[in-house]
C-alpha cells in the first residue's frame, strides 16, 4: 500500500517552476519534447517509438535510442529531421544520437 504525500510536498512541475535554475532545466525539457513531437510523424512507427528527448541547448539536441540498430537508422533520417525543424522556426543545432546503457 502506498504510503501518502507528506504535507506542504510540491509536485515536480511546482518544484521546477519555484527555482529559476530548474525552470530553466523544465524549459529545455519541454522544447527537447516539443522537438520529439515535430519530427516523430516523419519516421516510421516502430523507429519512432523507440526515440527518447535528450538533452537540449542553442547548439545541439540529443536523442537517445536504446540500440546501435536504431542509432544506425535514425542517423540516415538526420537531415529530413533538421529540415522539418528548420521548417518550423527552430533554430539550427546539431542533431546527436546517444545509446541509452543500462536500464
Amino acid at each position: 500500500m502506498a504510503l501518502p504525500p507528506p504535507p506542504n510536498t510540491l509536485s515536480i512541475d511546482a518544484a521546477l517552476a519555484a527555482n529559476e535554475s530548474l525552470s530553466r532545466l523544465g524549459e529545455r525539457l519541454r522544447a527537447s519534447q516539443a522537438c520529439l513531437a515535430a519530427v516523430a510523424p516523419l519516421l516510421p512507427a516502430p523507429l519512432a517509438a523507440q526515440l527518447r528527448p535528450g538533452p537540449i541547448d542553442d547548439l545541439s539536441w540529443t536523442l537517445l535510442v536504446p540500440n546501435g540498430a536504431v542509432s544506425a537508422k535514425l542517423r540516415q533520417c538526420l537531415p529530413m529531421l533538421n529540415a522539418r525543424l528548420a521548417e518550423l522556426g527552430q533554430p539550427p543545432r546539431e542533431i546527436r544520437v546517444r545509446i541509452l546503457t543500462g536500464s
